[in-house]
């Protein structure tokens, strides 16, 4: 093989390179998946944390090597459960989080300093961390042993997915003062999670699943460097997040793109020097948007071709989703099946044998080169623009995925698309479509959280709260670290829709188009 690759004409050597070598288009690590396979991180939360813990300690006994966190919407929103707007969403889409009682519940039984987490969260990313190493704290363990991923990906929210509180001005200044407080206290986190997974979700295509989340990226990086952030001190921690739908070979080809182009932008654009700066290191998902409500039992074989495509691709880190998830909440048995098809993959299938084994097929190459020509223009676009931020502001990724998005939909209704058991080989009265269990909330949830959360206040020192609160509006008047004034407040039991509700009252709350 060596002989081989030596053979290959100069430019051809360079575009791929090594495993493990810049550009990293054959993967970031010299032998991939022959050392370590990839984090089988599934994600899920949901009611109370004393249930998410109990889902997550079974699928962990279940050899889960990774745990990822859903948090409800309230959460998502910086709104405690007792918030007029938390009505009737409390503890629906992912777990109901508003103190660091509610987190330490979450993980009881759970070695954090053993047990790496992911958390898809973004606006109030900085206090899920905080009530997180403060569990940690809890535990005994310092917080330079704690490993895990906070998404923190604010941009894409404003175009993609809409969990966004504060405006962008202030909502990049706490995405780069997690990146200066890890670098200094938590050095094993992955401080943001650029996710193209959402962007793709909402209707994007591939190509623009590489440029939109990499120009995002592009403008964290800039953003932290213009704050004095030398860039070899945080960029090791970035990570990405991307989708894997289920054309295979165009799925891995993103994969090898995406990598190649983000090494090319930080050794050239940025000037980063240290190796792992050039590395894209990335979690992947299986695609939720492809998920069928009819005949759904379908939905296995579409996750398990969507998980060998994100293998073939070179994942850190994979999602499988569950079959029912069109339904409602995965239950037990989905997420445990959903669980055993990334299970199958590394044990059965043998893809893990070798390092890339895509790598020179004509078609993929050729794949690979056309993605990434034309995310590359795509990006030259959005710089044009002014980067991404102004991009934001100006409709332009709005628009694209709209277009994209809609041209899909027409392609399905007009039959040039083929959706399986939807608009093509669809019987109504098939076996596969016989109902399948549906995971239920309890609806007086809703009235617990308010009830737990009433105690909760009437436990504390309301002055201490107080205090730890106007001390986080005098930060956020200026421009220290925010970072240890959250902590600080979490410590004196504030809840989360205070804090959060405190940096509302200061920096506003955005509204697109004004």
């Amino acid at each position: 093989m060596e002989g081989l690759f030596e053979s290959l004409p100069e430019g051809y050597r360079e575009r791929l390179g090594r495993p493990g070598e810049y550009p990293f288009t054959r993967g970031i690590y010299p032998r991939m998946y022959l050392d370590r396979l990839w984090t089988m991180r599934q994600y899920a939360g949901f009611s109370t944390a004393e249930e998410s813990n109990a889902r997550y300690r079974y699928l962990l006994a279940q050899g889960q090597t990774g745990l990822s966190v859903a948090f409800d919407l309230p959460t998502q929103l910086g709104l405690d459960p007792d918030h007029p707007m938390s009505v009737g969403e409390v503890g629906r889409v992912g777990v109901s989080i508003a103190t660091l009682e509610d987190m330490r519940k979450l993980f009881e039984g759970i070695p954090l300093d053993r047990v790496s987490t992911s958390m898809t969260i973004n606006a109030p990313a900085m206090m899920l961390l905080a009530l997180y190493l403060l569990v940690a704290e809890e535990q005994g363990v310092s917080w330079d042993q704690v490993s895990g991923t906070v998404q923190n990906d604010i941009l894409k929210e404003y175009f993609a997915r809409g969990t966004y509180i504060y405006p962008p001005g202030p909502s990049m200044r706490l995405v780069t003062d997690i990146f200066e407080f890890c670098a200094q206290h938590v050095p094993k986190w992955n401080t943001i999670s650029i996710s193209g997974y959402h962007i793709r979700e909402a209707g994007a295509t591939a190509a623009q699943e590489i440029a939109f989340t990499l120009a995002d990226g592009k403008a964290y990086v800039r953003a932290a460097m213009e704050r004095g952030l030398d860039v070899d001190a945080f960029a090791p921690r970035l990570s990405f997040f991307f989708a894997a739908h289920g054309d295979i070979l165009e799925e891995a080809a993103k994969f090898r793109a995406a990598r190649r182009l983000w090494a090319r932008i930080m050794r050239e654009e940025f000037g980063a020097k240290d190796p792992k700066s050039w590395m894209l290191r990335f979690h992947t998902q299986t695609g939720g948007s492809t998920l069928t409500a009819q005949e759904p039992l379908n939905n296995v074989v579409r996750t398990a071709y969507q998980a060998l495509a994100a293998v073939l691709g070179g994942t850190q880190s994979l999602h499988t989703n569950a079959y029912d998830e069109a339904l409602g909440l995965p239950t037990e048995k989905s997420a445990l099946l959903a669980l055993r098809t990334q299970q199958i993959l590394a044990y059965e299938s043998g893809v893990t044998k070798a390092i890339d084994p895509l790598g020179g097929s004509f078609y993929v190459e050729h794949l690979t080169d056309t993605l990434e020509k034309e995310a590359e223009r795509l990006i030259a676009e959005i710089d044009a623009l002014g980067g991404a931020v102004a991009a934001v502001e100006a409709g332009y990724f709005q628009r694209a995925i709209e277009e994209s998005a809609w041209q899909f939909q027409k392609e399905v209704e007009e039959g040039k698309r083929i959706i399986v058991g939807v608009n093509r080989f669809h019987d109504p009265n098939s076996p596969l479509n016989e109902p399948v269990p549906v995971q239920r909330i309890d609806p007086e949830l809703h009235e617990r959280r308010k009830r737990e959360l009433a105690a909760f206040r009437a436990n504390r020192d309301g002055e201490s709260v107080r205090i730890g609160l106007e001390n986080l509006r005098r930060a956020a008047k200026g421009g220290e670290n925010l970072f240890p004034y959250v902590l600080e407040a979490f410590r004196r039991r504030a809840t989360l829709g205070e804090v959060c509700g405190v940096l509302r009252e200061e920096w506003g709350e955005y509204q697109p188009g004004r």
